[in-house]
């Protein structure tokens, strides 16, 4: 239906245009593809140390399975190494867990009159851009690093893990400076 003026692009997109620029938003500003990438790679990111997460509850739920055994008359209590054990795979799968919400938490700079004029905004997503790169990598790295590993190999490789928890964390607090 070629012949149909059910959608005149002239009147209709001056108006449709006009709304967008009323709420503060275009769609072709580099600003807004930057914020909306910034957006997508931390939900990239958050989901791969979601699955980092998934890896060491499956550790702890097979080390508790195999290691700590129902009590009996003979032995009422666990063993306390490996009871300590499980507790140190589940900090760590709770410090991964940790991470992973506090991404989704992020702000990103705030589209506003304000922001636009004291800082220079497209500038600003570029920094977090290159911030993300690096967490997206750290998130990969930390996701490969646990999959389908064994409770004794977490065990053995708490230091490494924690390692890398903790330069997620300082990519994390690299990227709140960016902001203030």
């Amino acid at each position: 239906m070629a012949g149909t003026s059910f959608y005149d692009a002239g009147p209709l997109k001056q108006i449709a245009v006009n709304l967008f620029y009323g709420w503060g938003y275009n769609f072709y500003r580099l600003e807004n593809m930057l914020r909306a990438d910034d957006q997508l790679v931390r939900a990239k990111a958050a989901w791969l140390l979601g699955q980092a997460h998934a890896s060491l509850d499956e550790a702890e739920r097979t080390w508790r399975r195999e290691a700590l055994p129902e009590p009996t008359r003979a032995r009422p209590f666990p063993d306390p190494e490996a009871l300590a054990s499980a507790q140190a795979i589940e900090r760590l799968g709770q410090s991964v867990g940790a991470l992973s919400s506090r991404l989704h938490a992020l702000p990103v700079p705030e589209n506003d009159r304000m922001t636009q004029r004291y800082r220079r905004e497209a500038a600003t997503l570029a920094e977090l851009g290159a911030c993300d790169e690096r967490l997206i990598g750290q998130s990969e790295l930390l996701r490969h690093l646990l999959e389908g590993k064994p409770p004794s190999w977490v065990l053995e490789n708490r230091a490494l893990i924690e390692e890398g928890v903790a330069a997620i964390e300082g990519t994390l607090r690299q990227r709140q400076t960016i902001l203030l």
